[in-house]
């Protein structure tokens, strides 16, 4: 890698927040201008983000990924967060949100499945362990799979349940999880092989900031444009987002003391309790019927409060979660 590649991916770094928040406002202002142009974004949505995935799983060799799964506490802590925890505040905060059944659908899908993606980004920003949540990353995407449709069942009934298909699921997963996964791991031994795998590697590290750039730009593009009339439907759930994640700040922090973590564990279940699936589940809601369009819109929603959230996370949870002991000590 050159000195100046190397130069600039640190200066993108260092700058992560600024960066994507430019990107947020970008993406709104080509959605709002040039409304014409949302469904060629929409298209783009699932290339760059098994890019950035991609990325993502190269920064960890995979015997690391093993070595992480086999750590039973942490996995207990990320799996009960997400699969207990959460639901229990969706619920309730549930009688609370606006009636119509599409924002209801809309927020379920979001707050119900955990993220797999910027996660890993922001936490270890906060000094999380971002090699344990890569390592959690398939489990908790194929946990969310199996536990979307029952709870959707729970809290909405079977009519609207019965909208929401496998298929797009077992797509992101397969295009999303399984393929970039895959190619990195291919990388990393083409790496470990030569000079020329190394150079690949390493110019490919470089582009992590530019792809979830890239991925907040078009995803807020492609569905600014949907907003229309709905404008105040959209804006009714925006506390409701912003108080799951403060309860989820303090949730994940007991349930990281419950389970004795040290500090980087108990940061990371932190990150991973309040940040959500958005990205991933977008496909998912947007082969939703017409009638229930409004709800790709309020995921969306919800991943324009949650990036600036993660900026308030990224300073207050290292004094939230303090790195001097376990917190179980």
């Amino acid at each position: 890698m050159s000195p100046r590649t190397q130069d600039l991916a640190g200066w993108l770094e260092r700058r992560q927040v600024p960066v994507y928040l430019g990107a947020l406002a970008a993406g709104a202002l080509l959605g709002w201008t040039a409304p014409g142009a949302g469904p060629g974004f929409e298209h783009t949505i699932n290339p760059v983000l098994g890019a950035l995935l991609y990325v993502t799983f190269l920064q960890v060799p995979a015997a690391e990924l093993v070595r992480a799964l086999r750590d039973g506490r942490f996995l207990a802590a990320a799996l009960g967060v997400n699969f207990v925890v959460v639901p229990l505040v969706v619920a309730a905060l549930y009688p609370f949100l606006p009636a119509d059944q599409a924002v209801r659908l809309g927020v379920l899908l979001v707050l119900l499945c955990p993220c797999v993606d910027y996660v890993i980004v922001f936490s270890g920003l906060a000094g999380g362990s971002s090699r344990r949540l890569l390592a959690v990353t398939p489990v908790l995407l194929l946990a969310q799979m199996a536990a979307l449709a029952p709870l959707l069942l729970l809290f909405m009934g079977p009519g609207l349940a019965d909208t929401v298909a496998v298929g797009p699921f077992l797509e992101a997963f397969g295009f999303l999880i399984v393929l970039p996964l895959a190619l990195a791991w291919d990388t990393q031994a083409w790496a470990a092989r030569g000079a020329a795998g190394r150079r690949v590697s390493d110019a490919a590290a470089t582009t992590m900031v530019p792809l979830m750039a890239a991925v907040l730009l078009v995803v807020v593009a492609s569905q600014v444009p949907r907003v229309g009339g709905r404008l105040g439907d959209v804006a009714a759930v925006v506390p409701f987002y912003v108080l799951f994640l403060v309860v989820m700040a303090f949730a994940g922090r007991a349930v990281a003391r419950l389970l004795r973590l040290d500090a980087p564990a108990a940061r990371a279940v932190v990150f991973s309790g309040a940040t959500r699936n958005s990205l991933v589940v977008l496909p998912l809601a947007l082969a939703l019927p017409g009638e229930l369009a409004v709800a790709a819109v309020v995921v969306v929603t919800q991943t324009l409060v949650e990036v600036v959230g993660m900026v308030a996370y990224v300073r207050l949870v290292p004094r939230l979660v303090p790195a001097d002991r376990a917190l179980g000590n």
